[in-house]
């Protein structure tokens, strides 16, 4: 038996605790502000970007791939706090109200949310790609007081009573460029407000709207700025990272903040395009990228890349979904320099909760990684209640700062989905090995059935992808009408592989 911590008889190996059946994190603790310290998202965030760096004048955060334009550090703060003036003596926002965001990635995004943040104001991002009658419902759930739009979606808020801002406009250039006329007035912004409300189907049904706190985002950024820490004291050179992924998305809006806090480079693409993302990668050097196991077995399989220099490149962070073995041996064969780095998150616990690090870690392919700091989880049978050990697979429950507040709106779904403990019941089925790594094996909800069997979707998309002929593939119930087409439109449409010869 694995030696335990004798104060708490924690197994050193997995975290694991046979008295709680509570798996602990592996990771050191990371100390947070006190919670009655007031202190908001973009105030933590600019907290750590001033002590450390030195260099803001010189030192760029944002790049449009499209156009190359660029934004240093020193002007992202300048953008930052003249349009938050403006917002808040021109158009009155005010600490609690609640802006609805519909645009896709620009530069003039995350200038928006650190302004809105700073003052307390609620971001509501929303795709806008998304139907009339969905970001109808996203309202009624938000409730906003106002609505951030460009001129192509704007359209789509033609029912929206409140007033509508185009952030394409030269109005809004004004707001952000006017520098000196207007001088903010002090918000006092409590962790415990809420900073965010985004969207998700969560862990069953309609769509729902996920509150975070400025708390949650402050606990989650506290662990990453320890561990990049370390990683800078080993590796001082920048990071440039490319985030494809969309910013109304947790994932784009966590590695945003992220890059924000750790004094990165983003490049951001307006649309994905998989040959226009390997030629910003080529252009601007890119180090680091955000990616989804679709896209690394297009990065494994497609010809298209062997036109670009893609030697800048040392990591790749994996999410949405379980990477396959096959995929990253693949990947690996054609980029051996390139390390692969997984981690484990939903919208309601603000992105993240596992993750792999250190070049030891990113070799546990199949995993997502170990709990992140300050976090506990629980493995649960979903037919007994009974908390499992380590090896025993069941539904994964999770606990820790960064652990949404509740639905807006939805106080039945809040209720079925957050136990009175503060476990998130997350919905996938999941287990830990003896040395604390966790493994994701599907969605609860879409295991096969068969006989007396178990069958995840995902095994077997796993076991296709692996047949050399395979480009992609996705295991879909087959429903003889429109619905099925749905299906295979999505995956058309979202896969980074051509299709057309097919």
């Amino acid at each position: 038996m694995e030696e335990t911590n004798s104060h708490h008889s924690i197994f050193q190996k997995s975290g694991f605790c046979p008295q709680t059946k509570i798996f602990h994190s592996l990771r050191p603790p990371v100390p947070l502000p006190p919670e009655n310290l007031p202190l908001s998202t973009a105030s933590y965030v600019f907290s750590l970007l001033r002590t450390s760096s030195s260099s803001l004048d010189n030192t760029t955060v944002l790049i449009d791939a499209s156009t190359g334009r660029r934004i240093s550090y020193s002007q992202f703060i300048h953008h930052v706090e003249a349009l938050a003036a403006s917002l808040q003596s021109t158009i009155g926002l005010s600490r609690g109200d609640v802006a609805f965001i519909l645009s896709p990635s620009s530069l003039q995004i995350p200038i928006l949310y650190f302004s809105l943040l700073s003052l307390g104001v609620v971001i509501s991002p929303a795709n806008p790609a998304s139907t009339t009658s969905e970001i109808s419902r996203q309202i009624d759930l938000s409730k906003p007081a106002i609505a951030f739009a460009t001129s192509a979606t704007a359209q789509k808020l033609s029912a929206f009573s409140h007033r509508i801002i185009l952030i394409d406009s030269p109005d809004f250039h004004s707001m952000m460029t006017t520098v000196g006329r207007r001088k903010i007035k002090q918000v006092v912004v409590n962790q415990s407000d809420s900073a965010a409300i985004l969207y998700s189907s969560g862990t069953t049904g309609r769509v729902k709207g996920v509150l975070l706190t400025h708390r949650n985002f402050i606990a989650l950024l506290a662990g990453l700025y320890a561990i990049r820490a370390e990683v800078v004291e080993e590796n001082p050179a920048p990071s440039i990272s490319l985030i494809t992924v969309p910013l109304f998305h947790v994932f784009g809006l966590f590695m945003c903040v992220r890059a924000v806090a750790l004094t990165e480079t983003i490049v951001l693409m307006e649309r994905f395009d998989f040959e226009g993302m390997l030629r910003a990668v080529e252009t601007y050097r890119i180090t680091y990228m955000p990616v989804s196991p679709p896209l690394m077995l297009a990065f494994a399989k497609s010809d298209v890349v062997k036109k670009y220099d893609l030697s800048s490149l040392q990591l790749l962070g994996c999410g949405g979904a379980p990477l396959g073995k096959e995929v990253a041996d693949k990947f690996l064969a054609r980029f051996p320099n390139v390390e692969i780095t997984q981690g484990y998150g939903l919208t309601e616990s603000t992105g993240g909760a596992a993750r792999l690090f250190g070049p030891e870690e990113y070799k546990r392919y199949g995993s997502v990684g170990r709990l992140t700091e300050n976090m506990e989880a629980k493995i649960i049978d979903p037919v007994t209640g009974e908390a499992l050990p380590p090896g025993q697979q069941g539904e994964l429950w999770l606990r820790g700062p960064t652990i949404m507040r509740g639905y807006v709106g939805d106080n039945e779904a809040t209720a079925s989905t957050l136990h009175p403990e503060g476990w998130l019941k997350t919905g996938d089925l999941c287990y830990f090995d003896s040395d604390g790594y966790l493994f994701i094996v599907d969605r609860l909800k879409e295991l096969i059935k068969y006989k007396a069997y178990q069958v995840p979707p995902a095994e077997l998309e796993h076991l296709l992808q692996s047949h050399p002929e395979i480009a992609d593939a996705a295991v879909i119930p087959y429903v003889p009408d429109r619905t099925f087409c749905y299906h295979i439109m999505y995956f058309y449409m979202f896969s980074p592989f051509n299709f057309e010869q097919c």
